[in-house]
């Protein structure tokens, strides 16, 4: 089945025609004007004239027609494919009538200069009587109000007008004013709403012809998440009242959800801002250890805080790290846990701390602050903001940011957002090496950030891994499906129970002072450095651990005092008798201090002193499907250019190249150069590559080195054929597990299918970090896994199949023993050592098993 072609946001782009009557419109006449407004910043001259070419040109009378014209010219079946009929495409236009359209320009690349130009253009060309500049917000009005008065203000810039402009020096007004000819009127969007009190509305009343209207930010207008405020923008554009029909928009995030706008007719990505170095570049973790809790991570982000400040030390700028939530009320907690962090990290006071955080959401005390951030003599380090809140800040020191949430930074739209608060340059270092600003993202949302940064940054090509029809490797596979149902047992308590009968509580080997390598990768998937970061442990004196204990188990002879059979644990458990615990447990764990997360283990264990009911959860496997698959059915899946330069690796042979469609043949020419920087290998002789699949993805190094193995010839020649699994929806099956006390459940994909004979071995590859210290997760993936294929083997049994089914938990130090059974013919009986880890630990109450 032909493969789609990959879909960029330049793709839909709509092409303004570069044949202009010259009589009707010649941009020739502004072009000095134009390269004084933007000097060496060609995008933005390229963007003023492709915006007055189609206002003015008069080739077009609407956006429709634009639109039309586009799709029908398209060879490539891009506009079809996304929006699959001209009928479809008309649907995604916002004002489809009018002359309207979109400027997609980065954040950080100077919109407002673009604005300034088209409008001044339009007044001196006699196309309006005035301009009408609408903005979300109060911020972004001010901010623009004061640098077009500043250009209007520019003898120099005037000077290069043509001398017959029927406007060369613009009034620049606000909407308590009447907007009259030769006018550019800058208002939020607010002061068009009715009932408020502002000229505007009744300025405009029957004159839209004589108006241009350019809204920016206009994702506000165009989104189809709106206020009932910003439904009234839009209505505003669209009243036949005003009857408006030049409409322009500029924006540095053209989203939609995650739908591109239908309606740009010129985009300045962020990627190519970057590569052309108008604006910092941008890196985010990609790889870090686990940590404990916020206040880790805390301690992690002020370390690269104060290495910001030290690079910054030269040009005598303040660092600014940005934390993004999602809501205002994660914004006044987070602000909160951020003060007091700082007060006991750095030993300020409350009143210090309070100057160097800022919060920032509706309605906020700090609010009026915001407009002073910028200013040298500013003592605000951090700021707390609601993501949404971020735009029209011309902020130029900000050098990190922090998604404090995953719903921060989990649509294109935001990270598009987020990214452009911290993507500005400032003055003292727009020469020499471009400057970096860091998202310190958890390590966990790395994929999803990787993937939407990606499409952002126009990054998205890929490569796609599926089956080959004729293949001659091949192979049947058998599963079963089941429904999963959650059940629960109680367990009843009365009376005194026994307590620590081993006389000491289990304690991990822990760091005080503990060292975090973070990975820190670049938009382009380069692994860029690694931060050497430490986190510190609060440590504890045995004998306030003690008494605490104590304390508690005092409360819990008070809450039993009026049952039928009170406890007297107080007695029996003294301040003592905990103390010489403690020091057991210590000496048991070789431990020389008494730490945070110690402390906490010491308190679960009164956990079975607590009396009452305890209901624990379960989920219960019921047989419901037993079916055959073949491989050929597998779903395809795909690699892209970021991961292939970071944590994944491509396989292939000489005839993959023939398998891929023309769309992806470029990049793969790129990946398959012998010296190019992405992970790949090439396997030459093809009849070792035993896969039904055109090319095959690992997803980690690990899994690299198992394909290798498979790849060897003396193993190649015991397998008949292997599949790497999908992700999801292929070889499958559910399991359950259980966090804390919260009983989990989910799908189990394993990462490799090898048929050997009449045995399939079905592979999961880990590293062997896990063989020391086994996940909740994986324990309960093994025990249903060794049910399911226990009772997948008896089913196979039953039908007089000869196929059986072995399966393994495998990481790189048991490589060598898998496959020297495999060659032995002995597979059945291998059993790696995390496999027996697995069982060690393994506990029947993570599942019910029949």
């Amino acid at each position: 089945m032909p493969e789609t072609p990959i879909i960029h946001n330049q793709d839909l782009v709509l092409k303004v025609s570069a044949s202009v009557d010259r009589q009707v419109w010649d941009e020739d006449r502004y072009s000095e004007f134009v390269d004084t407004l933007c000097g060496n910043r060609q995008y933005q001259k390229d963007a003023i004239f492709t915006a007055l070419r189609y206002l003015l040109g008069g080739r077009y009378r609407s956006l429709e027609q634009l639109a039309e014209e586009n799709y029908q010219a398209d060879r490539t079946g891009i506009f079809e494919q996304r929006y699959g009929s001209i009928r479809g495409m008309q649907q995604c236009l916002t004002f489809p009538h009018l002359l309207s359209a979109t400027l997609d320009l980065a954040t950080g690349t100077g919109k407002s200069y673009v604005l300034y130009g088209i409008a001044l253009i339009l007044l001196a060309e006699g196309a309006v009587e005035s301009v009408l500049l609408l903005c979300p917000s109060v911020t972004i009005e001010r901010e623009l109000t004061e640098k077009f008065r500043r250009l209007a203000e520019n003898g120099i810039l005037t000077a290069t007008m043509p001398c017959d402009s029927v406007v060369t020096t613009p009034s620049v007004i606000d909407g308590s004013q009447s907007i009259t000819a030769g006018a550019i009127c800058i208002e939020n969007y607010h002061a068009i709403l009715t009932g408020v009190g502002s000229s505007i509305r009744e300025s405009l009343r029957d004159r839209g012809d004589k108006v241009a209207v350019l809204n920016d930010e206009t994702h506000h207008v165009l989104s189809v998440d709106q206020t009932q405020d910003r439904r009234k923008w839009r209505e505003f554009i669209e009243d036949p009242v005003f009857g408006f029909n030049l409409v322009l928009g500029v924006s540095g995030t053209c989203y939609s959800d995650n739908d591109y706008f239908a309606d740009v007719i010129y985009r300045y990505s962020l990627r190519q801002a970057i590569e052309e170095r108008y604006i910092k570049n941008i890196e985010y973790v990609d790889d870090m250890p686990s940590l404990r809790g916020w206040d880790e991570r805390w301690q992690l982000i002020r370390q690269e805080h104060e290495a910001v400040r030290r690079r910054l030390e030269p040009y005598s700028i303040r660092p600014l790290t940005i934390v993004v939530t999602p809501d205002i009320t994660s914004c006044s907690r987070v602000a909160a846990e951020l003060k007091q962090f700082l007060i006991a990290s750095d030993a300020l006071s409350a009143e210090e701390s309070n100057k160097a955080v800022l919060a920032v959401y509706t309605g906020a005390p700090d609010l009026p602050r915001l407009t002073t951030v910028d200013n040298p003599a500013s003592e605000v380090e951090w700021i707390v903001s609601v993501s949404m809140l971020n735009e029209g800040w011309d902020v130029k020191r900000v050098f990190i940011i922090v998604p404090h949430e995953e719903r921060a930074f989990n649509s294109k739209l935001l990270i598009a957002q987020v990214l452009g608060r911290g993507l500005r340059l400032p003055v003292a270092m727009s020469q020499g090496e471009q400057p970096w600003v860091t998202v310190f993202n958890h390590q966990a949302w790395a994929p999803q950030i990787r993937r939407l940064v990606d499409e952002v940054l126009e990054a998205t090509q890929r490569l796609t891994s599926r089956p080959v029809a004729d293949s001659p490797h091949h192979f049947e596979l058998h599963n079963i499906q089941y429904e999963m149902e959650q059940t629960s047992y109680e367990t009843h308590y009365d009376g005194e129970v026994e307590f620590l009968a081993k006389g000491y509580v289990d304690l991990p080997t822990e760091l005080v002072v503990r060292e975090v390598p973070i990975e820190m990768v670049d938009v382009f998937g380069n692994v860029r450095r690694v931060i050497q970061g430490t986190t510190t442990q609060p440590v504890y004196e045995v004998a306030d651990i003690a008494r605490l204990l104590y304390a508690r188990v005092c409360e819990i002879d008070e809450t039993n005092a009026d049952d039928t059979t009170p406890t007297d644990y107080h007695s029996k458990y003294t301040t003592e008798w905990f103390a010489a615990v403690i020091r057991r447990s210590l000496d048991m764990a070789g431990a020389e201090y008494l730490t945070d997360d110690m402390r906490r283990r010491f308190l679960a264990a009164l956990g079975p002193l607590k009396r009452g009911v305890s209901a624990t959860a379960r989920w219960v496997p019921t047989e419901r499907e037993f079916r055959t698959l073949d491989t050929r059915e597998r779903p395809s899946d795909s690699v892209g250019e970021s991961e292939l330069r970071s944590k994944k690796t491509l396989f292939y042979t000489e005839q993959t190249r023939e398998t891929l469609e023309e769309t992806q043949l470029g990049f793969f020419d790129r990946v398959a150069e012998e010296f190019s920087s992405y992970k790949k290998s090439l396997t030459t002789n093809t009849y070792d590559f035993k896969t039904p699949l055109n090319l095959v993805i690992a997803d980690s190094d690990n899994e690299a080195k198992f394909i290798g193995e498979l790849r060897k010839p003396e193993n190649a020649a015991c397998i008949s054929g292997w599949l790497k699994n999908t992700a999801v929806r292929f070889f499958d099956f559910d399991y359950a597990w259980r966090r804390g006390t919260h009983p989990k459940r989910g799908r189990f994909s394993p990462d490799f299918l090898i048929r050997c004979g009449d045995v399939v071995l079905v592979a999961e590859v880990k590293d062997d970090d896990e063989v020391r210290e086994p996940s909740a997760e994986n324990i309960g993936k093994n025990l249903h896994a060794q049910r399911h294929f226990r009772t997948l083997n008896q089913r196979l049994e039953e039908i007089g199949s000869p196929v059986r089914y072995k399966f393994t938990f495998v990481t790189p130090q048991s490589f060598p023993p898998l496959f020297d059974r495999m060659r032995r013919g002995q597979i059945m009986q291998f059993r790696s050592a995390l496999d027996v880890e697995l069982d060690g630990v393994g506990e029947e109450s993570q599942l019910e098993l029949p």
